[in-house]
């Protein structure tokens, strides 16, 4: 797949005076050397608060290649994306993870003959950091995408996305209405009211368009037939950015398709539909071709009409012209290839011992759910090649990878036995922290212990004193939210986080627990992996000898890790049994703990406590939101003092009317101006 280059390229170049220390110079040594030898497979076996991300970027430095982060969740993803906008302020830096704020996939449940319709809210501001990632890694060379693992679903052809981008720029010819129908067949939306992202407004001889990638308004004047000015705008501000001589418009959706192809993908659609009806009608399955003839009809129609249709991705292979079984293009198609098509990037995985079984089970899922569909007359048989990748065409994509990972899992070594490539160690830390003390207690009442819950409060309220942080993991979610309220009734300051609190809110909960406007977070599984929180001074584990995935001996090591980053950091294990989990992950920290404390003492290092600002991706979102709030707040206060109740009134009407139609962002823009409008006011 070829690219554009449209800007003038820019060395990835770190910005920071932080320079490689403790393992670090090693490391990126030895990973750069096996990076240039041409090494499919290195593993960076680096303890937590070794600074992995640091040694990754300085790889990357290195070796200047586009590179794909893999991260297995979406609050980890926005962290390490933070990280890397820090280090490389100058390249792009950009995030990519599942645009859905809520998702129920669509499925059949034979045994209650129950079909469950698909369900998706989707996250306009995430779509937006999408489309921002797969442009910048066509227009671009120094390119870093931070990614879940929706990187490996199905998505547009990159050839046909790319083919039907527009340059638009001052004093090109052409006509209003030529105009208006190329962005109507680049799937923009045409809208009177307020633009959002992949829409566009005319009024009189000018266009306005915002494109998907960015919050700016492009202002397009025309003089006959001619663009005569181009003006950038603030899509929030509405202030003049610059006026630009030229700027590139891309599709306003992934899934392209020109209109001759177009036609060749629902004549082949309405050829598989004529053999499964066949196939229906011999196996006696008249309710199921019924079914099918409907939806598959229903579909067609829409897609000639207006060209798009719900549900259009399950007839991807058509429009895609691939064969069954064929793999779909993902995220990984949009990065740069060799001329023989082999990956010229980059990939680190991080947390791999992780990572890499959640890649490797995608699939199966997946399929399993599809071929239900397919057999009771709900989809076309080629609806399962709309699919995430196998795990063996994940590999053959990938090209060259570095695993990172304080416990690298069974793969990973089986990679290093198999291409005689050792793993790279990174214990000591650049900050001289050691691993830290493990003190083991019952769960039961024992003596003068009191309990598992009652000692941690007594240990938590001392920390929590001090000014400090503290950390609990429970085994279920239920048990997470019950220990919180059970926490905030004996009055400590408690929230908790699990996979069911969605993205966004995760993001925030884990910022203001840094920032101290809590003191206590509970969580689950969440909680283990690469979570930077350098004020937690105390991590319990309760129940920890309850052997099984979050008591394993790598789920143990990963939380004992999350007390690393504090110089007094120290952690409590609740166990009435030594399980072998429980005996290896004591054993390997106070192993590590031993080889830092000497490098220490040789060194002449007093540790520190890892300074680290507190930043979120979150940050950009919010800043464009309360800009919008004090835009209108400017505007109503004046209205709102002549007659506070009509304005209010209004303002809630405005705001159910939102919900209505389930626009949350602008429904929670009049909410936040309404709070502002009543805490100005004395008499509310």
């Amino acid at each position: 797949m070829g690219s554009i280059c449209y800007t003038q390229q820019v060395k990835f170049q770190i910005s920071t005076e932080k320079i490689p220390a403790g393992d670090q110079p090693k490391a990126i040594e030895q990973l750069v050397s096996g990076v240039t030898a041409g090494h499919t497979h290195q593993t960076l076996l680096g303890v937590t608060g070794s600074g992995k991300t640091f040694t990754a970027a300085n790889v990357i430095q290195a070796v200047q290649k586009p590179t794909l982060v893999i991260a297995h969740n979406k609050t980890l993803a926005a962290q390490l994306a933070q990280e890397y906008r820090d280090f490389f302020p100058d390249n792009a830096v950009h995030y990519f993870v599942s645009y859905y704020d809520y998702y129920q996939p669509e499925a059949y449940v034979p045994t209650s003959d129950t079909y469950i319709e698909k369900e998706a809210q989707i996250n306009e501001e995430i779509d937006r950091l999408r489309h921002a990632s797969t442009q910048a890694l066509l227009t671009r060379e120094d390119v870093i995408i931070v990614a879940s693992v929706s990187c490996i679903y199905g998505l547009g052809a990159p050839e046909q996305y790319l083919k039907k981008h527009k340059k638009l720029e001052r004093g090109f010819s052409t006509t209003r209405t030529e105009l208006l129908r190329t962005l109507v067949d680049m799937y923009f939306e045409r809208t009177n009211a307020d633009l959002t992202p992949g829409t566009f407004r005319a009024v009189g001889n000018t266009v306005e368009i915002m494109p998907t990638n960015e919050r700016v308004v492009y202002r397009l004047s025309f003089q006959g037939t001619t663009v005569a000015e181009i003006v950038r705008i603030d899509a929030v501000s509405r202030s003049i950015i610059d006026t630009p001589e030229t700027f590139f418009l891309f599709p306003a959706k992934h899934f392209v398709t020109p209109e001759d192809e177009r036609k060749v993908a629902i004549a082949d659609i309405e050829l598989e539909l004529d053999e499964q009806l066949a196939y229906f009608k011999r196996e006696g399955k008249l309710l199921e071709a019924e079914r099918l003839k409907r939806r598959t009809q229903h579909d067609l129609a829409l897609i000639r009409e207006v060209g798009y249709c719900n549900g259009i991705e399950n007839y991807s292979r058509h429009f895609d012209r691939r064969q069954p079984g064929e793999a779909p293009y993902t995220l990984l198609s949009y990065f740069p290839h060799t001329p023989e098509g082999k990956p010229d990037f980059l990939t680190i995985i991080d947390e791999s011992h992780v990572t890499i079984p959640q890649l490797n089970g995608m699939y199966a899922g997946d399929r399993s759910r599809k071929e239900t569909l397919v057999e009771h007359g709900f989809r076309l048989p080629s609806a399962v090649d709309n699919r995430p990748l196998k795990f063996a065409e994940i590999e053959e994509r990938l090209g060259q990878r570095i695993y990172t990972s304080a416990t690298p899992g069974s793969y990973e070594y089986e990679q290093a036995a198999t291409t005689q490539v050792l793993m790279i160690e990174q214990i000591i830390r650049p900050t001289g922290l050691v691993d830290p003390e493990i003190d083991i207690r019952p769960v039961t009442e024992v003596g003068e212990y009191p309990g598992q819950v009652k000692d941690f409060i007594a240990e938590a309220t001392k920390v929590i004193a001090s000014g400090a942080r503290v950390l609990t993991t429970t085994l279920t979610k239920r048990m997470a939210e019950d220990l919180a309220d059970f926490l905030e009734e004996r009055g400590m300051k408690t929230k908790y986080i699990h996979s069911d609190v969605d993205t966004i809110e995760r993001i925030d909960i884990l910022n203001d627990f840094r920032r101290g406007i809590f003191d206590c977070l509970v969580g689950v599984n969440l909680l283990r992996e690469g979570l930077d929180l350098p004020e937690v001074e105390l991590v319990a584990i309760l129940d920890a000898d309850k052997e099984g995935f979050l008591r394993s001996e790598t789920a143990l090591i990963q939380t004992i890790g999350r007390a690393a980053r504090n110089v007094r950091g120290r952690v409590v294990l609740y166990a009435d049994t030594m399980t072998g989990s429980l005996e290896y992950a004591v054993n390997e920290t106070r192993r590590r703990r031993e080889l830092q404390l000497a490098y220490n003492a040789e060194h002449g290092i007093t540790p520190q406590t890892i300074a680290k600002e507190i930043k979120s991706i979150t940050d950009q979102l919010r800043t464009e939101h309360n800009q919008t709030v004090a835009t209108l707040l400017a505007v109503d206060r004046a209205l709102y003092a002549k007659n506070p109740k009509k304005v209010i009134k209004e303002k809630r009407q405005q705001m159910a009317e939102a919900v209505a139609i389930l626009d949350f962002e602008t429904a929670a823009i009049l909410r936040d101006e309404i709070r502002a409008l009543e805490s100005d006011d004395p008499k509310t």
